[in-house]
């Protein structure tokens, strides 16, 4: 995998915690990455359930009376595209964080390489996934899940969407995360947004891991693991008081504000 495994990598194994500290984790690695630290990929969960916006999507698209109502934080991401509905048990997240001179330079290059321990990890689940081998017209944009598929980051599975990834780069480092469809609750999907679309037209576009091969979700968590861990000879890890103070302090001051979800402005 290129010269990935030159580095120090650390595995840190799936955590359940909320929207606002995974994303500050995100930035936290970044930040050790691209200082001399340990490169890290993990596997996490979001609890509770989350909607996660893309970096430029226009607050105004999310139905914020079902979220509160149905115990939905919501959280923006540092990446682009659309909201991404993170079921507590439907959606497994990872995320890679490396040096910027590490990868290639070129985005697209760049997605082919950091991907490839994703497709891995399906084919370890039993999930004949690929990239999309052709763009598909946008259901509704605002929803990650139903934006036009792109050949470049957008997985599928049977023809149907089973997993995002995106990008961005933060202090010399390359952070890539991704969603994981494990199983759809379509109704809730939907239902965060501002939009009428039936269910239907969710379960024509996207897959799940569960009903593409019935795995249970701790061994489609373990396959994932194993396949990020492999990859780029990571070794299990964790992280140090420092980062998890610095990330506590990014997740209240930044990602669970109100200036950073519904304004998009960086009040630290």
């Amino acid at each position: 995998m290129s010269d990935l495994a030159d580095g120090e990598w650390r595995l840190i194994r799936e955590e359940a915690r909320s929207g606002p500290m995974q994303m500050a984790l995100d930035e936290v690695a970044a930040e050790t990455a691209a200082t001399g630290g340990p490169r890290t990929v993990r596997v996490y969960r979001w609890a509770p359930s989350s909607l996660s916006l893309g970096y430029r999507q226009e607050s105004g698209t999310v139905d914020w009376g079902f979220c509160a109502d149905n115990g939905v934080d919501v959280t923006r991401r540092p990446t682009g595209g659309g909201g991404i509905y993170h079921d507590a048990t439907g959606d497994i997240s990872y995320t890679i964080a490396v040096p910027a001179a590490a990868v290639p330079g070129e985005l697209l290059d760049c997605y082919e390489l950091l991907c490839e321990p994703v497709l891995e990890a399906f084919d370890r689940m039993g999930v004949d996934a690929a990239f999309a081998a052709e763009k598909k017209p946008a259901v509704y944009q605002p929803a990650c899940y139903l934006r036009a598929i792109h050949p470049a980051h957008d997985i599928v599975a049977d023809g149907r969407k089973i997993s995002g990834n995106a990008q961005y780069r933060q202090r010399d480092a390359v952070v890539q995360h991704g969603s994981l469809s494990y199983t759809r609750v379509p109704d809730r999907h939907l239902g965060v947004f501002d939009t009428g679309l039936d269910t239907r037209e969710f379960q024509d576009r996207v897959t799940s891991i569960r009903e593409q091969t019935g795995i249970d979700r701790t061994a489609a968590v373990t396959e994932l693991e194993v396949a990020l861990a492999d990859r780029v000879g990571a070794e299990a890890g964790g992280w140090t008081d420092a980062e998890l103070e610095r990330a506590a302090t990014l997740a209240e001051t930044k990602y669970a504000s109100d200036r950073w979800t519904r304004d998009r402005e960086d009040p630290t």
